[in-house]
């Protein structure tokens, strides 16, 4: 292993030599050393033989990718920062890099803004835990996959939060609004976490009746209440060595709430109508789309609780702060749900792309989905225009039950139909019921032309 460095040495790894010419001169400061190399190989030779503070390094690179290389590194010389660059990183990648110790990830269109920033952030942070003792590698295995759609630098923010708590056993509350994908990043964390061997239980708080929550968490014995005809692990049992995730954590009564705040303090409960005490080894995860602060305040929250949950805060952005997502989900939502229905493929014009960029979504991604799939029902060609686009441009626009009903209509077109007749029609059918059999009422609820809506009532079953 490499001595401690006595001045700061930058090492830059990239293939592309131009590259490497402008980071060096746009680095360039006094007590600086810079040092390049345009393959990983020759750059762990590099690291091997001369101290090095901070490397910035591409993920392609040759004779291995720059994820190895950060694994070599941090192996060989764990006191020496990584910050890796690339086009496009993706979800995986963000998420793998952080969890192995990268400094940051970094988009390389945005490294003229930033990389001069982040280095000497890198720099001096890595001075300050170089004073502070030496940096221990952490190096989990994993091989865990998780589809979160975007690029966008406030969810990049997110992948590499997620990157650092899931290696450890602290409690996480996310934060976000409804529709944000709260459970896609709770399934990440568990992923990528030394836990991933084992299940990730999920409990939706709001969606379970106040008399059986406390069992459905903490299970209960045969003739306990009304109805338990046998015994029954709770969510808690059943998530030893693993997570437990429990969605919309605000909705959940006070009486519960003291419950689970013991589970937290010494990791103990009892099944409802027993008096054995249990314990289970479980990683706790919340969700709320309500704030908490604000319910604590009110008295339906309970602080002592509250800080329990929040040791680590991850907020989740909304869809109208990363825009620029919009053109990868409306496509990754095409693409399943064409292949799920059966559907020919369909494609978003520019256009369509910049009407989606104008609107609010106060649904976020999940109104986003639902837009797509009623866009792909009611489409008269493979290209989706504007028009073909149908978003509400204000509350109650559309008639309440036609959104509702969609994905249960996907779901049950009778084999051997044409499902985008079949849907279509059905939809159209549902509109006329709601518009009172106002054929020019029921057009402007689903945003198409009346003659359209005639049309496609013939498709009906």
């Amino acid at each position: 292993m490499p001595e401690k460095p006595a001045a700061e040495t930058l090492l830059l790894v990239d293939p592309d030599l131009d590259y490497l010419d402008w980071a060096t001169k746009h680095l360039a400061a006094d007590g600086l050393k810079i040092l390049r190399c345009d393959n990983a190989e020759n750059a762990l030779k590099v690291i091997t033989k001369t101290p090095v503070n901070l490397v910035v390094a591409a993920f392609e690179l040759q004779p291995f990718d720059g994820m190895d290389l950060l694994t070599k590194i941090r192996l060989q010389s764990p006191q020496t920062m990584v910050i890796l660059t690339a086009g496009f990183p993706t979800t995986s990648q963000i998420i793998e890099a952080t969890q192995h110790g990268a400094h940051d990830v970094l988009r390389k269109e945005s490294l003229a803004f930033e990389l001069r920033h982040i280095v000497e952030s890198a720099l001096q942070t890595q001075e300050n835990r170089r004073s502070a003792g030496s940096l221990k590698a952490a190096l989990p295995s994993h091989d865990g996959r998780v589809k979160i759609i975007g690029t966008s630098r406030a969810l990049q923010d997110v992948f590499k939060l997620v990157g650092r708590v899931a290696r450890t056993d602290a409690p996480v509350l996310i934060v976000g609004e409804s529709g944000t994908g709260k459970e896609l990043i709770a399934k990440a964390i568990h992923e990528y976490s030394p836990r991933r061997k084992r299940e990730i239980i999920t409990l939706n708080c709001g969606a379970i009746p106040e008399n059986l929550l406390e069992s459905e968490l903490f299970g209960h014995e045969k003739g306990s209440f009304t109805g338990a005809i046998a015994r029954r692990a709770g969510r808690f049992e059943q998530a030893d060595g693993g997570t437990l995730f429990l969605d919309e954590i605000g909705d959940m009564p006070l009486s519960i709430q003291v419950k689970l705040l013991r589970v937290l303090q010494d990791g103990s409960f009892s099944r409802v109508g027993s008096n054995e005490t249990l314990t289970a080894d479980v990683r706790l995860i919340a969700a709320t789309h309500k704030h908490l602060t604000e319910e604590v305040a009110a008295g339906r929250f309970r602080e002592d609780l509250y800080y329990r949950l929040n040791v680590v805060e991850l907020r989740i952005p909304t869809l109208r702060e990363r825009l620029e997502d919009i053109p990868l989900l409306a496509e990754y939502f095409l693409q399943r749900i064409t292949k799920k229905n059966g559907m020919a493929h369909i494609r978003i014009s520019a256009e369509a792309i910049a009407a989606l960029q104008t609107h609010h979504w106060p649904g976020n991604v999940r109104e986003l989905e639902n837009t797509i799939a009623r866009a792909c029902a009611l489409a008269t060609s493979t290209i989706l225009l504007p028009a073909d686009i149908p978003l509400a441009t204000a509350p109650g626009k559309f008639q309440p039950g036609l959104t509702d009903t969609l994905d249960r209509l996907l779901n049950s077109a009778p084999s051997g139909v044409d499902v985008i007749a079949w849907v279509s029609g059905a939809i159209a059918g549902r509109a006329i019921e709601h518009a009172d059999g106002d054929l020019k009422t029921a057009a402007i609820a689903l945003g198409i032309p009346a003659p359209t809506v005639k049309k496609l009532l013939s498709g009906t079953p």
